[in-house]
């Protein structure tokens, strides 16, 4: 798992919550997500199944998509597909995956880089893998997230961020033994490069065997970690948590996870992917690729979509015919 990795000894540290002052936020419910199949057939973790909305809120929906080793010919994707009222984040851990939609956006992401795609008021768009790696096959890992939009902000105009690897803010823990990569949001005045229509945080955290992370966390903040590798704890009171599992946290102002003193040789370190985001607070309705207030306007995306209205695809996508 490289996404990208650093020297932790020679980046900036945060700051250790203080006992006294701030509260550790307890672990409510530890989750296992079931496993099933996206798009032309490639495996994904269901990271929320089961957990009520209200506690994910202003997240929508995640998948943790692989790990797998594709032999030659067995890469997958996504057909072309609408989505409107929301943002799809696409982390990449390994493997290399096409992007490309109605409004002529898209691009490459490989180990470490995020493509940001706001939907918002209606887009078309596909996810796949590139011609030489459905060829030669190889390792296919990644995430992707859904994040809500706030009902003023459901018919923004769409747009689309492309985050390499490098432009991640990267820090260490106090004592060095753990690598945050902070995607968006703040850490401990230290700011990602994505940029949201709802403030949220997103950090991709490496902890080594046997080391333990703290972390300040905003209060009005949700709190979620989601484990993609490894075994650990979870919260001051040491919840046990390994791969697949989603920890949510209740109320207070810092997180914590440690990693397991053992070293196996596919997964040696704790990776964790922190979740977090100021509450909505709204109705929602979600149908398929549209997430909506209410289901007149879920009607309505339907209606818009089947219109043409969410643009077309481009011509240099559309299968050959003879």
């Amino acid at each position: 798992m490289p996404a990208i990795t650093a020297d932790t000894l020679t980046l900036p540290r945060i700051d250790k919550p203080d006992p006294a002052t701030v509260v550790q936020r307890p672990v409510r419910t530890v989750t296992t997500a079931p496993t099933g199949y996206e798009g032309e057939g490639f495996p994904v973790r269901r990271a929320f199944a089961g957990v009520s909305s209200a506690v994910l809120d202003p997240f929508i929906h995640m998948d943790q998509m692989g790990e797998v080793e594709y032999a030659p010919g067995e890469p997958k994707g996504t057909p072309w597909h609408p989505h409107r009222g929301f943002e799809t984040v696409t982390y990449m851990l390994d493997g290399v995956m096409e992007h490309a939609d109605s409004q002529g956006g898209g691009g490459v992401i490989a180990g470490g880089d995020t493509q940001w795609m706001t939907a918002g008021s209606g887009i078309l768009h596909i996810e796949k893998p590139p011609e030489e790696l459905v060829v030669s096959g190889g390792l296919f890992h990644g995430v992707q997230l859904w994040v809500n939009l706030p009902r003023s902000s459901k018919l923004a105009p769409p747009r689309y961020q492309d985050i390499r690897a490098t432009e991640s803010v990267l820090l260490s823990s106090p004592d060095g033994g753990a690598l945050l990569r902070v995607i968006a949001g703040d850490l401990g005045g230290h700011r990602g490069p994505g940029s949201t229509y709802t403030p949220i945080t997103l950090i991709h955290a490496t902890v080594s065997p046997g080391a333990r992370l703290e972390v300040p966390w905003r209060p009005d903040f949700n709190a979620l970690g989601y484990v993609l590798a490894g075994t650990g704890t979870a919260g001051a009171d040491g919840r046990p948590v390994h791969k697949g599992q989603l920890a949510v946290f209740g109320d207070g102002g810092a997180l914590t996870f440690a990693a397991s003193t053992s070293r196996p040789v596919a997964e040696p370190n704790l990776e964790v992917l922190l979740l977090g985001g100021l509450p909505i607070r709204e109705p929602v309705v979600q149908y398929g690729p549209f997430v909506m207030n209410t289901r007149e306007e879920v009607v309505r995306a339907f209606e818009d979509y089947q219109s043409g209205r969410f643009g077309v695809i481009p011509a240099q996508h559309l299968p050959h015919t003879d």
